[in-house]
């Protein structure tokens, strides 16, 4: 296979670019003139950006006037965050690495040594154990 012609991949859906795009973000700036006989009569200048609020955050840009910083919601995206190995999601770093992945209940192995080292249990439905680095849901206790 050469690697300079062109693939398509299923894989993108429009749940993949708007995510990329709210992700990465993107700035568009234009500037439209309108002239008549040389005579310019308008001209706009338009600057938009398209960008979850934590990535528009993280590059600086400016919000508009009273937008209170200071809520939960602004200081979440503040938090350091690390993509589970088994999801794929997004989850506070230290949740991730010391206890477990909110979404699919993924432990690391630093947060299955302190969990052996404590003694301690997690309740049935936050239970997993690590096959080949995959979270598997501990079974329902029937008994």
């Amino acid at each position: 296979m050469n690697p300079l012609v062109p693939q398509r991949s299923r894989e993108g859906t429009l749940v993949h670019v708007v995510e990329t795009l709210l992700d990465k973000g993107l700035v568009l700036n234009a500037d439209i003139m309108v002239s008549v006989a040389g005579v310019e009569l308008l001209g706009i200048r338009i600057r938009a950006a398209l960008a979850s609020f934590e990535t528009a955050a993280r590059y600086g840009l400016e919000f508009p006037a009273g937008t209170d910083t200071e809520t939960l919601a602004w200081r979440r995206t503040r938090e350091l965050k690390e993509t589970c190995p088994s999801c794929g999601k997004q989850s506070p770093i230290d949740q991730l690495l010391d206890e477990y992945c909110p979404w699919c209940g993924w432990k690391s192995a630093r947060a299955v040594a302190a969990q052996q080292a404590s003694g301690a249990a997690l309740p049935p439905e936050r239970a997993a154990t690590q096959k080949g680095g995959r979270a598997i849901k501990a079974p329902p206790n029937d008994g």
